[in-house]
């Protein structure tokens, strides 16, 4: 079994070689480092799992290594404990607001050091393991994450609305109450133009959160929501996903994986939706639907296909029947069944 590895920045050799010493015996793996500049490089290399790291420092104090560590994506989730002498609460608050998970005040007992290390690092391991985007599984990152003592306070009981097709989950304009993630059925995302014309950026499923980035941004909604069928979508609210984002790196770090699942495919498909040829656009928006349903049978309207694709419905159904007497696909009463995925896949843009 791999020891837990441990970067320890501290200036003074004396106390320093002292928690190389103690750390060591309880069995972990210890990196050292004498000054802030040396610590900041050491961390990127070695990826620990925990940091101690003093206050006090020449070149970069320990204020200016959090600093740098919190910035970069590779280290910004690392448990991070400073070594201090002083207790002023002034400092205490400065190290909070960067994101210290905690304080060791020196002169410090071997038994409260451990301490601290056992339990910072088992509420870490327990935040980065994945967790499922369902229901479930949001219920238990919302659990782990309650125990942090900043998050104590999260809702217990978070809202499941039932939407009905066409429904509006939130309309453009409307100001940010609530992370919504959808538990059944199917949500649309879209924007309308001048002329009322209505244009799908994506289709959310089962699994998928909407609408954070308003909330990040703290400003109205820029695109409109609603259910593309009878859709299931809890509410979380404003004030629990600020909290969740903002109260705990460990936290916020596996917020945001859990956000950005799949992001870069979705640019990718957009991008293509955006620049194909109409006939390819057709085939890669029927192939989306059909991945997000799991199964080769889609239903879909055909004026939503064509909001998806960004063209006519006329367009629409000239290219799906002209798929059909190729025997890419099959249809029946409105439903489209994939016959031949490969070529689909492989359409000339």
């Amino acid at each position: 079994m791999n020891k837990q590895k441990i970067l320890v920045i501290e200036d003074n050799q004396e106390v320093r070689e002292n928690l190389e010493e103690i750390l060591e015996l309880s069995g972990y793996e210890v990196h050292l480092a004498e000054d802030g500049t040396v610590g900041v490089d050491a961390a990127q290399r070695v990826k620990p799992d925990l940091i101690l790291c003093d206050v006090m420092m020449p070149k970069l104090d320990g204020f200016g290594v959090l600093n740098i560590l919190g910035k970069r994506p590779e280290t910004a989730a690392i448990p991070f404990v400073f070594l201090t002498a002083k207790t002023e609460r002034v400092d205490f608050r400065r190290g909070m607001n960067l994101g210290a998970d905690d304080y060791i005040t020196k002169p410090f007992f071997k038994d409260e050091l451990l301490a601290v290390i056992e339990t910072r690092l088992k509420k870490s391991e327990h935040l980065r393991k994945q967790f499922d985007r369902t229901e479930q599984g949001i219920t238990a990152f919302i659990n782990a994450a309650k125990g942090y003592e900043e998050l104590k306070k999260l809702s217990d009981n978070r809202k499941i609305k039932h939407y009905k097709k066409r429904d509006l989950v939130y309309e453009e304009g409307d100001y940010p109450r609530y992370l919504y993630f959808v538990k059944s059925g199917k949500v649309k995302v879209f924007k309308t133009n001048e002329s009322g014309k209505e244009y799908i950026i994506d289709i959310y499923t089962e699994g998928d959160f909407i609408g954070y980035v308003d909330l990040i941004k703290d400003s109205t909604y820029d695109d409109s929501a609603a259910a593309l069928e009878d859709a299931e979508v809890s509410l979380i609210p404003k004030e629990d996903f600020t909290a969740l984002l903002h109260a705990n790196r460990d936290v916020s770090s596996q917020l945001i994986k859990m956000l950005a699942n799949n992001i870069a495919e979705k640019e990718e498909q957009l991008l293509q939706l955006a620049y194909n040829s109409v006939r390819k656009r057709v085939a890669d928006a029927v192939l989306l639907l059909a991945e997000k349903e799991g199964k080769d049978e889609i239903n879909v309207l055909r004026d939503d296909l064509a909001r998806i694709v960004g063209t006519a419905k006329e367009s629409v159904i000239r290219m799906l029947t002209e798929f059909k007497q190729d025997g890419y696909i099959d249809i029946t009463d409105g439903m489209i069944t994939i016959r031949d995925k490969k070529k689909l896949m492989n359409m000339p843009a």
